[in-house]
C-alpha cells in the first residue's frame, strides 16, 4: 500500500484516505465504481456509469513548512498528554444521477491529516478525472502493482506521480 495525494493505492484498490477497518469510515474506488463504507454510511455503491463527480472538503491544507509545525506540535502534546488524537476526517462527495451528492467521511492517512497545496488541487483534478474516465482507477492500480510492496514513494515521487495522472491521456 502506498499513499499518493489523497489516495491510499493498494493492489486491489484505491481508498480516499486511510484504509478504513471494522466499521470506520471510508470510500472506496475500484474498476467497477465507487463504495462507501463505515457503520451509518456504508453499503452505498454507484458503478463508474453513474458518478457525475467526486470531490473533497474540509481536507486540511497547508504549506510544507507549516504542516511539519504542526506535527511538531502535535507530537509535543502526544508527548507531554499521553493523548493522541484519531486521525482527522474529511468530507468526500459523490456526485450521481440517480442520488444527487452523497456526503460520506473518510479518515485523513498522512501524518497529521495535513496535505500540501499541491498534492490537495493535483488530488482534486485527479478526482475529476476518475469521476469523467479520463483517467482510470486501473491506472493507480497498475502502478501499485509493479512498486515494490515495501517502498513508498517520496514527496517528489508522490506529486510525480499526481501530475502523471491528472495529464495524460487515455
Amino acid at each position: 500500500m502506498a499513499m499518493v495525494g489523497l489516495f491510499w493505492i493498494t493492489e486491489g484498490c484505491v481508498y480516499l484516505g486511510a484504509k478504513p477497518t471494522g466499521s470506520a469510515p471510508g470510500v472506496r474506488l475500484t474498476g467497477e465504481g465507487v463504495e462507501v463504507l463505515g457503520d451509518g454510511q456504508g453499503g452505498r455503491f454507484w458503478g463508474w456509469d453513474e458518478v457525475r463527480g467526486l470531490d473533497v472538503r474540509d481536507v486540511a491544507v497547508r504549506s510544507s513548512g507549516r504542516r511539519l509545525a504542526s506535527m511538531a506540535f502535535d507530537s509535543v502534546v502526544v508527548l507531554l498528554t499521553g493523548d493522541g488524537e484519531h486521525p482527522p476526517l474529511f468530507t468526500v462527495c459523490v456526485e450521481t444521477e440517480r442520488d444527487g451528492t452523497v456526503e460520506a467521511s473518510a479518515l485523513a492517512a498522512v501524518a497529521g491529516g495535513i496535505h500540501t497545496p499541491d498534492e490537495y488541487a493535483l488530488s482534486r483534478t485527479l478526482l475529476a478525472r476518475l469521476a469523467d474516465g479520463t483517467t482510470p482507477v486501473g491506472q493507480l492500480l497498475g502502478w501499485r502493482r509493479e512498486e515494490p510492496e515495501d517502498v513508498a514513494p517520496t514527496k517528489d515521487q508522490r506529486l510525480a506521480l499526481l501530475r502523471e495522472w491528472t495529464t495524460a491521456s487515455v
